[in-house]
């Protein structure tokens, strides 16, 4: 194991950086860099089949650029650069474009695996000597125009994707990329034919792909300023993705996402539809007599009014909550878009903190 120390007097820069010779594995404040979108794993490790699945889909784990001599690089979840075993010493440097500031500028061994600390959009230029020459052999400054980009979304998160997604596409309209969007299937359905220009994939079909870059949309807490640039608690759950996607100014204007609307009402008379169940008990509007009394003001005010979340009951241990008393059934594990052509023409909506709302 070979240590380096990092110029601390740039607060950009990584600290504790070492890079693992036996196993090309780079390490990261104790933290194994991700070539598989897994933080945990380093190259040519395998997850356990007791851990806890990943909520991402898979990046290549080998680079997929080539520079010279051997060496390869790509912009997969940071920049990355594998070196070869080839008995040569090099010197490498990575820079933000944008800022002019120097995050990473070190000797290497044969076989290393170099990654940044930051994973969120940052325009990168890769600087390579051959040890000891002033000269650099290779140069080279991130363009995403024409590329194929990979942005991730995590697994199953309803109110995550849709609250994410605009910035998606702002993002690719901003670098002119072919962006391919990786998203559950059942709540791309919903998004997938208003967006022609985007890829819409499964995270099990990432394997498929050699992506020029791809980038991670999540909440990391504990004052994660790597995989994102700001704490999400100061910017808003949804806005964080717009920053780690790199926009700025109008570009993080909230927009909704645009959906199918095209679909005949259903039901003639007016109705409020309503969403009671949530992803934790802290979500749940636990005030005993709350849900009955609204229901029961809108049914005198002539509403009806409909239950329309996936579960009728939900809960854990000995804690379980029901529909509403007195609201209609509507129910089901049902497509979402079915969910969107009920809402649509309601005359508003109740829920909690939850992917309906």
């Amino acid at each position: 194991m070979s240590d380096f120390t990092i110029n601390t007097d740039n607060k950009l820069l990584a600290k504790d950086f070492c890079v693992n010779t036996s196993t090309s594995a780079a390490t990261f404040k104790g933290v194994n860099s991700n070539a598989t979108g897994d933080p945990d794993l380093a190259p040519g490790q395998k997850r356990s089949p007791k851990a806890q699945k990943s909520i991402y889909g898979e990046i290549p784990q080998i680079p997929v650029l080539d520079a010279v001599e051997g060496i390869k690089f790509d912009f997969n979840h940071g920049i990355r650069i594998l070196f070869p075993h080839n008995g040569k010493t090099y010197h490498v440097t990575f820079m933000d474009i944008d800022t002019g500031v120097i995050l990473y500028s070190n000797d290497t061994v044969p076989g290393a695996y170099v990654t940044s600390v930051k994973k969120f959009f940052i325009r990168f230029r890769l600087i390579i000597h051959a040890k000891g020459n002033d000269k650099p052999i290779f140069e080279y400054d991130m363009d995403l125009k024409d590329k194929e980009v990979m942005v991730q979304l995590p697994v199953g998160t309803i109110g995550d994707s849709i609250g994410w997604f605009s910035y998606v596409e702002r993002f690719q309209k901003k670098q002119q990329c072919k962006l391919i969007c990786v998203m559950t299937p059942w709540i791309a359905t919903l998004v997938k034919d208003q967006y022609p220009d985007i890829t819409f994939i499964a995270p099990e079909e990432t394997k498929k792909y050699r992506p020029y870059a791809s980038y991670y949309m999540g909440l990391f807490f504990r004052g994660d300023v790597d995989n994102q640039p700001i704490d999400f608690r100061y910017i808003g759950l949804h806005r964080t993705a717009g920053y780690i996607l790199g926009l700025d100014g109008e570009d993080l204007d909230d927009l909704p996402p645009r959906f199918n609307l095209s679909a005949k009402r259903k039901i003639k008379e007016k109705y409020v539809c309503i969403a009671a169940q949530s992803s934790s008990q802290a979500k749940y509007w636990n005030n005993p007599f709350g849900w009955m009394t609204v229901v029961k003001f809108l049914k005198d005010n002539g509403y009806r009014v409909l239950c329309i979340d996936k579960e009728k009951v939900h809960g854990t241990g000995l804690h379980w909550n029901y529909i509403p008393y007195g609201s209609e059934d509507f129910t089901g594990d049902k497509p979402l878009q079915e969910r969107v052509d009920l809402i649509k023409d309601a005359d508003f909506f109740i829920g909690l903190s939850s992917g309906l709302s």
